[in-house]
């Protein structure tokens, strides 16, 4: 089959060429690194015996920010880490925070064997690690050939995969033939890849390591001072649309013409999923007769309705300025789901869609515990937003579930950790 993969690749990468070439403009910062995606790595120190090098390939901002209690862990160990990401704001933030903790980051190579296998050639490492979806059969078969284990860690299913691996086992089994050991996310993820035909000594629930998030806190005169930069009065309170995707910023515009009809005093935070969406909300917002500001523009020159960042890598921060968050990608017609672990590890109040299907578990652990309320739709989350601002006894609820809800998770860094030491220890023997 893997040849069969190896013909079509090309073909289909020639077709799917304009699309993606567009998308990468839109998006900028891919010019920087670029040779990267035909497998032409940065250069890399001499293999030195007794120092081990791994290969993390980690898909995007989310998982780089994750991944940083690991880094710290394997550079303490000694180990050398090259570290690859898809998409270029994973780059950047590669490039800009981890320059200390890796010989070397780069773009993951274009799964087709001469790219793939020119990647290989130049990093040889004795181990692998892919995050979360990232099962490339073209990767994953160089690791077979040069017998190196490849760990599959915060391994995760979404419901759409799984439906399309259960209807064709084969693809399945191709997807995964050339992992060593899945390190799932969730008891539910472990279940998933068991029922694929995954074999259960493969397998091992370790958590989410995007649970153990470390935050760093803004103190009150850097809250301020941002707030200030946004241009979001400090006497109002902040609605925060988190990560959104067309559709979610009008039913949130819905919802501040409502809150503030009843005289509810709130401002909007937009911080849209892709920054280059910007000239689509500023195209929104110009007809509402709201005051707004892009954060990519500078300052504010005074006070706004609607503060739009339109940068990368802030929501952490941008999040501690919110009274009350609205987590993305979760309202009909879409299903996904953004991430909803940063607000509720910061304690805030959520709103969720019923679109959360790539964060499930976590989903529901938060509305079982009281930490998020589900919308239906967009008049729901108007209703929601204008009972939850106007009650503050009720934010004050969400927020002590969500301060209960991270001290009962937890721990799957540790337990990542230790899965990597042992495959270590199994390398070392076997060599």
């Amino acid at each position: 089959m893997i040849w069969l993969y190896r013909l079509l690749f090309p073909v289909v990468l020639l077709a799917m060429a304009p699309y993606y070439l567009l998308r990468m403009r839109r998006r900028g910062g891919y010019a920087r690194g670029f040779a990267h995606r035909f497998g032409s790595v940065p250069s890399l120190p001499e293999r030195r015996p007794g120092v081990r090098r791994v290969w993390l390939q980690a898909v995007s901002v989310g998982e780089m920010l994750a991944i940083e209690p690991l880094l710290r862990a394997l550079s303490a160990d000694g180990t050398e880490v090259v570290l690859t990401t898809t998409t270029s704001t994973g780059y950047r933030v590669a490039v800009d925070r981890y320059p200390r903790l890796v010989a070397a980051a780069a773009y993951f190579p274009l799964d087709w064997a001469p790219f793939s296998a020119r990647a290989w050639e130049a990093i040889r490492p004795d181990l692998a690690i892919i995050t979360e979806g990232e099962r490339w059969p073209e990767h994953l078969r160089q690791a077979s050939r040069r017998g190196v284990p490849v760990l599959c860690i915060n391994a995760r299913i979404s419901d759409r995969s799984f439906s399309r691996l259960a209807r064709f086992p084969m693809a399945g089994r191709f997807v995964t033939a050339g992992i060593t050991r899945l390190l799932a996310a969730s008891a539910q993820d472990a279940e998933r890849f068991r029922s694929l035909g995954i074999a259960p000594e493969r397998v091992e629930t370790t958590g989410n390591i995007k649970l153990d998030v470390q935050i760093p806190i803004l103190d009150e005169a850097a809250r301020a001072a941002l707030r200030r930069e946004l241009g979001l009065g400090g006497d109002r309170m902040v609605l925060l649309g988190s990560s959104t995707w067309p559709g979610e910023e009008e039913a949130l515009l819905d919802a501040l013409v409502a809150a503030r009809a009843r005289g509810i005093p709130v401002s909007l935070l937009l911080v849209p999923r892709h920054a280059e969406r910007r000239f689509e909300l500023e195209k929104l917002l110009r007809g509402t007769g709201l005051q707004s500001h892009f954060r990519s523009r500078g300052g504010a020159p005074g006070g706004v309705d609607v503060a739009v960042a339109d940068t990368t890598g802030e929501l952490r921060a941008l999040t501690q300025l919110a009274d009350l968050v609205f987590v993305g990608k979760s309202l009909p017609p879409h299903t996904d789901g953004q991430t909803p672990v940063e607000a509720a590890a910061l304690g805030k109040p959520i709103l969720l869609g019923p679109g959360m299907a790539n964060f499930r578990a976590i989903a529901q652990d938060l509305l079982a515990r009281g930490a998020a309320l589900q919308v239906a739709d967009s008049p729901g989350l108007e209703r929601e937003v204008m009972v939850l601002l106007a009650d503050r006894s009720r934010r004050v609820a969400m927020t002590t579930a969500a301060a209960a809800w991270r001290r009962d998770t937890g721990g799957g860094v540790e337990r990542t950790l230790g899965a990597i030491r042992r495959e270590f220890a199994r390398i070392n023997k076997s060599g």
